[in-house]
């Protein structure tokens, strides 16, 4: 690999050096040593991948602390696994470093994936690191393990069930916000946009009993759209039920307006999902086990698409459903 720092060492010295410690508890990471790695799914179950990649200044601010980029990498991913009910094994990670990534800044990002390595219990597995003009951009691979058949997929929607969505939402689009200088601060909101939290519990506790599922990452419309289209049903959700904190209805009221703008904010990473009105009680407990907020926010009807509706049951208009990126 070419490099055009001079503080930064070799690619091979990189990843002995920062890469290599984070892979030791993965037998099959082979030491980082190999060009591939050994990955044999329990007795009993299968192999769920998922990936995503994050540019700077596209999925995350360029000055955000290396940590928690590396964290919000790591964690969108995690979501993912937790949208399909998937326990987490191991990851690849591939960088594409600008020339003004030197080894301080690697070091912090190092620190940001072991430290929730240990919270969430993976290992790296192996990837690639590569010189970029920029700019900035990461690409993970995650591995997770699912008892056979029991994959919570997007597809399974029906007609009469419940939609559900954990936490809240809007709250990492005004953290957005207010990083660039449009609200004023609050360091909980920042949070929720930088360092997302997956909800790998809920994910595993809702295996049999959620109908779909996926996660909230390009805002709840959006998202809940995606689930919709592959259903093929409709999907109307009730405004006053959309699950907004304290935090964000300090910040921006509990208007229509406001509403609309949290349900369509992407980067919250929470969990929407389906479940027959007979699982209901099943839902609720899954939630208490687990101790992650889950709120009931409409219903899956025949039909398609997916609309947001007032206290009457009229639908609001919603110029744009979530973050697109083309």
């Amino acid at each position: 690999m070419a490099n055009s720092n001079s503080d930064r060492p070799s690619e091979f010295a990189l990843i002995a050096e920062l890469f290599a410690p984070l892979a030791k508890n993965a037998p099959g990471a082979l030491g980082l040593l190999d060009d591939a790695a050994l990955v044999a799914p329990p007795p009993g179950h299968e192999l769920v991948v998922t990936a995503d990649a994050l540019v700077a200044g596209v999925h995350f601010l360029p000055g955000d602390p290396p940590d928690q980029i590396a964290k919000k990498a790591l964690r969108v991913n995690l979501s993912d696994l937790a949208a399909k009910g998937a326990e987490p094994a191991g990851y690849l990670l591939a960088l594409m470093l600008p020339a003004t990534m030197d080894m301080a800044w690697l070091r912090q990002f190092a620190q940001g994936l072991g430290a929730d390595q240990e919270e969430f219990g993976l290992s790296l597995l192996g990837g690639d690191t590569t010189a970029t003009p920029g700019p900035l951009s990461i690409a993970i691979t995650a591995l997770g393990f699912v008892p056979a058949g029991k994959m919570i997929r997007r597809a399974g929607a029906a007609a009469g069930d419940c939609v559900f969505v954990s936490g809240t939402v809007g709250d990492a689009g005004a953290g957005l916000a207010i990083l660039k200088g449009e609200a004023p601060q609050d360091n909980w909101l920042i949070a929720r946009y930088r360092v997302p939290e997956p909800r790998l519990a809920l994910g595993n506790a809702l295996r049999g009993i959620a109908t779909a599922g996926l996660d909230v990452s390009d805002g709840l419309l959006a998202d809940l759209g995606h689930l919709a289209e592959v259903s093929k049903v409709r999907i109307a959700v009730m405004a006053s039920a959309v699950p907004r904190s304290a935090a964000l209805r300090a910040q921006t009221g509990d208007g229509v307006d406001a509403v609309v703008r949290a349900a369509t904010a992407g980067d919250d990473y929470e969990l929407a999902f389906t479940a027959s009105a007979k699982n209901r009680a099943a839902v609720l407990e899954a939630a208490w086990l687990t101790g992650i907020a889950v709120s009931e926010i409409g219903r899956v009807e025949a039909g398609e698409g997916v609309v947001l509706l007032d206290q009457h049951r009229h639908e609001i208009l919603v110029p744009r459903r979530g973050f697109t990126h083309f």
